[in-house]
């Protein structure tokens, strides 16, 4: 490139970066001030924070990055995300006129919400950082493998960090962790604006950060002075300017900023001015002048950018800490309350007048500069700007059938490991698609076979040295790239960022991963925000979460998990599971790596189970509880009804009089309460519930359905299971959490079944305790056994048998067993 043309791009960026900063802040403005505002709640806006970020991102979009980068954006940058978008003409105006409004322009960049060409989504600040060191990691995975097209370059990962973002402790977990695995071709872009929401940073925070990173062994490059203070220093006196504004504190260079040209002179003056060299410096300068030179820091210099960041060639993790000032280039700048603060409309109006902005043309794309003729021809020839779509696809994966593993006493833990060993040892495509990690308990959530066979990924070759050295083990592990488990370590915020970046790979980089973590249910709470965040970009995985429930009670109240099943209910994107037996497990892992294939662009609003369209992620809550297992054969009705969320163990009658519920491994338990109140009751009905949140998310979207008009619209909850309907309630159903001493009724009998009550009332009666041996309502002195029904007995040792063989002796009143009352 010639000088010329070197100058003309510098010239174009520099335009560019100024139209950005324009759209950016009025795009906000408009959204605040402007656009009608029904409810009156706070639009709000980043403003300041925008501002910083505009001469870095114009620099890396304009003139930096290619198709093949992934970039994830500071989120309070989203502004000038949206603007250099449309800008590029892949953003509508619409979109930018309901900013942070429904259907519009998102208030931080969205995978899912945007329509223009978001790579990572961010919001929840350190997460989007982080997620480019995984991305980085999972690329490497991928063109590792034998079967991955290698065609295609290889992309940079490039993070846009908010300096506060660094409080964050995930970036750090993040750091170690790239460290351990030989991080490459990751970009971390520093806004050292040197301001938070609340006030101005601590000083000395440099030397910290850039300690931090020397030790991850990252290459560090400082973008400090732009370059009209180089010149500057360059001049007689000028090597005391440098020294004042690297000595200068953060909070008195911000406060300056904000006050402008003549406040920088006075304090110069009376600091470092002595009537000399350096007076003569400051004497050439106007306020105007000055105030620009003091502004010029290296994050706002579009020629220092450009020089560094061409430079960085390498392929080594490189953090660039560019010095910026907070409301750059606007009324706002250097304020410490300017975070959330917007300028006023006559502020905005003079910003408008500053850059040639008619009023009237605030949304015109080239309005104010030059030659609009030649942005336009510089646009189209922007190397990232390409007409295709960076987004890639992937063809799915077939799936090989449920791996059945016997009929044997088993924990879904245990057979877990099982059916994973069973597709390990095919030659499937399957197999070769999956990708497991779990942070240090991959041995105790049983995936120890599966890497036996097939390794641990590591860049290079590292031999098990156990192994070499002769002494027994039960894992047989060694390091190699063609290896399928990527051994993390206990954070679990990496957990699910990795499972984030590997449930993205067909998008980002063109081929499909199955992607399957484990780790102790009861800290799925310790990486909650990064499990959402990974659901929010609708990556897609397999999460595997055991031992769970009351299990490890053992180690202590923190071990047990109470309130994921709720998290699993509640999470969009996830369906969650608790199978019971292992059967059920083979179904539903079969289903899920189909499930976490679908396609997520077809959104049908009235569809019947519309994430059976447009797949997503899936939880596996198990168990090392050991129970035994139902010998039976498998159709297609009990298949449906596992994947659906519900079948009936021991199906209902016609008359039956009771059902009992349960989900998980509570089953003994069910299936024990049934064998001993069946003798009392005309039938008993078992309904094993393997996802409440499958039978939730059903019955919500035939009720959303019915709204929209489609009466005859069920869900599986309310349609008949073969003659069974999964909705009719009998007379007395039962939840049955621990045997009988947890039984509890919820009578179903219309009023004219209760003598002497005129209203039914469920807040008292339905509540009342009953025994079911149908004793009179108050007290036990006449509780006596009932014929005994056929089917139903408590004397075997077998629960699942007591569905199945006669009564062999009288039942005994639960009210008068130990510990009951």
């Amino acid at each position: 490139m010639s000088q010329g043309e070197s100058m003309d791009r510098i010239a174009s960026i520099e335009a560019l970066t100024r139209k950005a900063l324009w759209l950016s802040n009025w795009m906000i403005h408009h959204a605040n001030h402007i656009r009608p505002n029904i409810d009156g709640v706070k639009v709000g806006g980043h403003q300041a924070s925008s501002a910083s970020m505009a001469a870095i991102m114009a620099a890396l979009y304009f003139g930096v990055l290619k198709p093949e980068d992934r970039v994830a954006v500071k989120p309070h940058a989203a502004p000038v995300f949206h603007a250099i978008q449309y800008l590029f003409g892949k953003q509508s105006l619409e979109k930018l006129k309901q900013f942070r409004a429904f259907g519009g322009a998102q208030s931080y960049p969205s995978r899912t919400k945007d329509t223009d060409d978001v790579d990572i989504s961010t919001g929840s600040v350190g997460l989007g950082v982080a997620f480019t060191a995984f991305a980085s990691l999972i690329q490497d995975y991928v063109r590792a493998k034998p079967w991955a097209d290698t065609s295609r370059p290889e992309g940079r990962m490039v993070a846009l960090v908010g300096d506060a973002e660094l409080d964050e402790g995930n970036v750090y977990e993040c750091l170690l962790e790239g460290w351990k695995h030989g991080l490459r071709n990751t970009w971390w872009i520093i806004d050292y604006n040197r301001q938070s929401l609340d006030g101005v940073v601590r000083e000395g925070l440099y030397d910290r950060i850039e300690a931090i990173f020397r030790a991850f062994d990252w290459n560090v490059v400082t973008l400090k002075y732009g370059a009209l203070q180089r010149a500057a220093f360059a001049e007689p006196g000028g090597d005391k300017l440098k020294a004042w504004i690297d000595a200068a504190p953060n909070a008195i260079y911000s406060a300056l900023m904000f006050r402008g040209g003549a406040a920088w002179r006075e304090r110069l003056n009376d600091e470092i001015g002595d009537q000399g060299e350096v007076s003569a410096l400051l004497a050439r300068r106007s306020d105007a002048e000055l105030a620009e030179l003091m502004a010029n820091l290296g994050g706002h210099c579009v020629p220092s950018l450009l020089e560094q960041f061409e430079a960085a060639g390498s392929d080594k993790p490189t953090v660039f800490i560019a010095y910026t000032v907070k409301g750059w280039a606007t009324p706002l700048a250097g304020h410490k309350d300017n975070h959330a603060g917007q300028m006023t409309g006559t502020q905005i109006d003079q910003l408008r007048q500053s850059m040639n902005v008619r009023e009237g043309h605030e949304w015109d794309r080239f309005e104010g500069l030059a030659d609009p003729a030649a942005i336009e021809r510089f646009l189209a020839e922007v190397p990232f700007n390409t007409t295709e779509s960076r987004r890639h696809t992937s063809p799915s994966v077939a799936t090989i059938g449920p791996q059945f593993v016997g009929t044997n006493a088993t924990s879904t833990q245990t057979a877990f490991g099982k059916i994973l060993d069973a597709i390990a040892k095919t030659d499937s495509d399957l197999a070769r698609r999956i990708i497991t990690t779990s942070p240090d308990v991959t041995v105790s959530t049983n995936l120890g076979t599966w890497v036996n066979r097939r390794n641990l990924y590591a860049a290079s070759e590292m031999v098990d040295v156990f192994q070499k050295e002769a002494i027994p083990s039960a894992q047989k592990w060694r390091f190699t790239p063609e290896g399928q488990h990527l051994e993390l370590g206990i954070a679990e915020m990496n957990l699910f960022l990795t499972l984030g970046a590997a449930g993205l790979s067909h998008s980002l980089f063109g081929e499909r991963l199955l992607p399957i973590g484990t780790l102790y249910d009861p800290f799925i709470s310790r990486g909650l925000d990064a499990l959402n965040y990974a659901c929010y970009q609708d990556a897609r995985f397999l999460l595997v979460a055991t031992p769970s429930g009351v299990s490890l009670a053992g180690e202590g109240g923190a071990h047990q998990s109470i309130a994921s099943p709720l998290i699993g209910m509640a999470q969009d994107g996830l369906a969650s599971f608790e199978p019971a037996f292992a059967d059920e497990l083979s179904i539903i892992m079969d289903w899920a790596f189909d499930y976490m294939q679908r396609s997520g662009d077809a959104r049908p609003d009235l569809a019947d189970w519309p994430r059976d369209v447009t797949g997503g992620s899936v939880y596996l809550r198990l168990s090392t509880r050991s129970i035994e297992q139902p010998p039976r054969e498998v159709d297609k009705a009990l298949a449906d009804g596992i994947i659906r969320g519900a079948y009936w163990l021991k199906p209902p009658t016609p008359e039956c009089d009771v059902v009992i519920a349960y989900q998980g491994v509570l089953a003994n338990e069910a299936i024990a309460a049934a064998g001993a109140i069946g003798g009392d009751r005309r039938n008993v009905a078992v309904l094993a519930v393997t996802s409440a949140d499958r039978l939730n998310a059903g019955w919500h979207a035939a009720q959303r359905a019915r709204l929209h008009g489609d009466h005859a619209a069920s869900s599986h909850i309310e349609i008949p299971a073969g003659r069974y309907p999964l909705a009719r309630r009998p007379r007395h159903s039962y939840r049955c959490p621990s045997g009988y001493a947890g039984l509890a009724r919820q009578c179903a009998r219309p009023p004219h079944h209760h003598a002497g009550r005129r209203t039914f009332r469920p807040d008292r009666h339905s509540q009342r305790p009953l025994c079911p041996f149908r004793h009179r309502r108050r007290g036990h002195r006449k509780c006596r056994p009932q014929p005994h029904r056929q089917g139903m007995t408590t004397t075997t040792n077998s629960p699942i048998s007591s569905l199945m063989v006669p009564l062999e002796r009288p039942l005994t009143c639960p009210k008068t067993l130990p510990g009951n009352s």
